[in-house]
């Protein structure tokens, strides 16, 4: 019983402390990663411009890629799934995200309070927090999941 009991505690506490393994990432040798935990596929570098929100929802859909495009903006929590806390500027596994700037970029995920802001991650530290729609921010885009 107090077996099942740490092991429940373990979880808890891993679950309300926000901890996240380490990610697992593939290079696909064609300008792509694979997150093998999440099995998302990702833009492996942004094309180091920005956009405000609309057209960064734009420049995902229209992106072709790998022989692939069905890419997207990813939500919020797809989005923090590859934040690496373990560094900063930028908070990325750089090994596999060369060149990602130490700035923000944004999700597809709309703050539900105000519709006029969505969310984003600066990879300088991580931070997840929201903006005004019409901010110009990096972009970097995924497929699969969601």
């Amino acid at each position: 019983m107090t077996q099942k009991f740490n092991i429940c505690f373990i979880m808890i506490v891993l679950m309300t402390t926000g901890f996240v393994a380490a990610a697992d990432f593939t290079d696909n040798g064609d300008s792509t990663v694979t997150d093998n935990t999440t099995r998302l596929i990702w833009q492996q570098q942004d094309d180091d411009g920005t956009r405000i929100w609309i057209e960064a929802l734009s420049y995902c859909e229209g992106l072709s890629l790998a022989s692939n495009s069905d890419w997207r903006l990813p939500n919020i929590r797809e989005l923090e799934s590859i934040v690496n806390a373990s560094t900063s500027s930028p908070a990325i596994n750089s090994t596999y995200f060369p060149n990602t700037n130490s700035s923000t970029y944004w999700s597809s995920t709309t703050n539900a309070p105000n519709s006029g802001h969505a969310w984003f991650v600066s990879f300088s530290d991580g931070r997840v927090s929201y903006s005004g729609k019409s901010g110009s921010y990096y972009v970097r885009c995924v497929r699969g999941g969601d």
